[in-house]
């Protein structure tokens, strides 16, 4: 999609393309990459799993795409010979990116982008080239029209992997088994960041489970890497992303009909920026209320001590009969 009347943009940034099974998606979000025509485009894709016989169709399908690049563009791929599952496959893609490339975008095959999310992407990655405040650039917005602050974006300790751009100086960083960090100070610093022990407590256990090595996901690490370096993150106030791949297909989001699936896309025009560098909490506990269905969990743990409220009211309204 892209605004009426006006050509489409050519990113002046490196692109990554994350792909594995998924010809359909793959080819959607190809075609939009397609019309912003990079001039250096990286894919990398996981290798069938073993005893799929599916894999093996799909993901050679999804490789074939990109014989379909028809524009001036230096190619580099990365094609696992074995498969090393999501956490891994991704996480070493994007080494392989930043091993190349200084900053750029990354996209993976069910992430399907505005055209304006590469002008989004190129203006911010170079105004905030040398702000070490600022670590992640996110496509996705996920506020349900609610908008934060008058800018074409506000800041957030959040990040989003459905889109997203970053520089060389960030990745390096990133620790996939947080081996730097140990488990008993992790809640204390939490309540730093969100002062809710709800939230600070499902944060805590999601560390000990990716530490432990249960979580088969390389995003909860990029998540606690932001948090401990007290970084921002920057977020659209329109949705610049469309997650079009929740359902039987994917690998961890499966609920075709959850509120995040398919969010409608917007465009933004020109980009103003924020004054304030200041994250909106309010912003982050709205989508982990939704995550973590914080909001339930707190009615359970209050409902206890309604009850005893409730019977000590009751036994002192006797005694006064």
């Amino acid at each position: 999609m892209r605004l009426p009347g006006k050509p489409p943009y050519k990113t002046q940034s490196a692109v990554l393309f994350l792909i594995f099974n998924r010809p359909e998606t793959t080819a959607k979000v190809f075609e939009q990459i397609r019309v912003a025509q990079p001039t250096r485009l990286y894919v990398a894709a996981d290798a069938p799993r073993p005893g799929n016989n599916d894999d093996i169709i799909f993901c050679e399908q999804a490789r074939s795409i990109i014989e379909n690049i028809d524009w001036q563009c230096e190619v580099k791929t990365l094609f696992k010979e074995e498969n090393c599952g999501c956490k891994d496959a991704v996480s070493s893609a994007i080494s392989w990116f930043f091993e190349n490339e200084e900053e750029g975008i990354i996209l993976e095959d069910d992430c399907l982008p505005a055209s304006s999310f590469f002008k989004f992407c190129d203006i911010l990655l170079e105004k905030y080239r040398d702000d070490t405040r600022i670590r992640h650039i996110t496509g996705c917005n996920l506020q349900e029209g609610k908008k934060w602050g008058d800018a074409s974006y506000y800041f957030s300790n959040r990040t989003h992997v459905w889109g997203w751009a970053s520089w060389r100086r960030v990745w390096d960083d990133y620790d996939i088994k947080l081996d730097r960090y140990n488990t008993l100070e992790i809640k204390e610093k939490l309540l730093n960041i969100y002062f809710d022990p709800l939230i600070a407590d499902s944060w805590t256990n999601i560390f000990k489970d990716v530490k432990a090595g249960k979580v088969n996901s390389w995003a909860y690490p990029l998540d606690f890497i932001n948090f401990f370096n007290n970084g921002l993150v920057i977020i659209p106030n329109e949705n610049l992303v469309s997650n079009i791949g929740y359902g039987a297909g994917a690998t961890n989001t499966m609920a075709e009909e959850h509120e995040f699936s398919n969010v409608p896309l917007a465009e933004i025009d020109e980009i103003t920026h924020p004054v304030f560098f200041v994250p909106e909490k309010q912003a982050d506990t709205f989508i982990m209320n939704i995550h973590f269905d914080i909001e339930a969990r707190r009615r359970l743990a209050n409902a206890p001590v309604k009850k005893v409220k409730r019977w000590v009211a009751s036994i002192f309204s006797h005694a006064a009969l």
